[in-house]
């Protein structure tokens, strides 16, 4: 009895080291960076095309999307900010995005939750809307950087950002 308690235990080790050692399929990621005295962090999970049609596939346009995977990604900024030239004030927001051919919708909401099923208009603490561009090359994997004052998306063959102020 004793044998195939040791022998259980085992291959739940095993098991659990296995699992353990496994890569996520959408990882986790941050940007993060200092823009006009302001700490912004963006932290989100990086899916992968993976031979998918992605912008107007896999994340729809005209709908809300999560922007990224996994959990809902978050923005955090340590003092009061603009975005797009609105005013924000210091804290911890989802960020999701409605994204559109030849117009994206930044929406910055007060709940962070699971995905964007739990997402709610009514918690919408600001909307910008700007314009996509086609990046110089593939992006297999969807990126969230901060480059100066804006954090830009590129996924596919699409980038996106969103300039930040003081």
């Amino acid at each position: 009895m004793i044998r195939i308690n040791v022998i259980l235990m085992l291959v739940a080790f095993v098991a659990t080291t296995a699992m353990a050692q496994k890569p996520m399929a959408s990882p986790p990621d941050k940007a993060e960076a200092t823009i006009d005295g302001i700490s912004v962090v963006v932290d989100y999970h990086q899916p992968s095309a993976k031979g998918r049609k992605i912008m107007g596939g896999l994340v729809p346009y005209g709908e809300v999307w999560r922007t990224g995977a996994n959990e809902t990604t978050s923005i955090e900024f340590g003092a009061d900010a603009k975005i797009e030239g609105k005013a924000i004030a210091k804290g911890k927001y989802a960020l999701f995005t409605i994204p559109g051919e030849k117009e994206w919708t930044i929406v910055i909401n007060k709940t962070i939750k699971w995905g964007s099923s739990s997402y709610d208009a009514k918690d919408d603490v600001l909307r910008v809307k700007v314009k996509p561009s086609k990046t110089d090359s593939f992006v297999e994997t969807f990126n969230i950087a901060i480059a100066g004052n804006k954090v830009v998306m590129k996924w596919e063959n699409t980038q996106v950002a969103f300039a930040i102020s003081k």
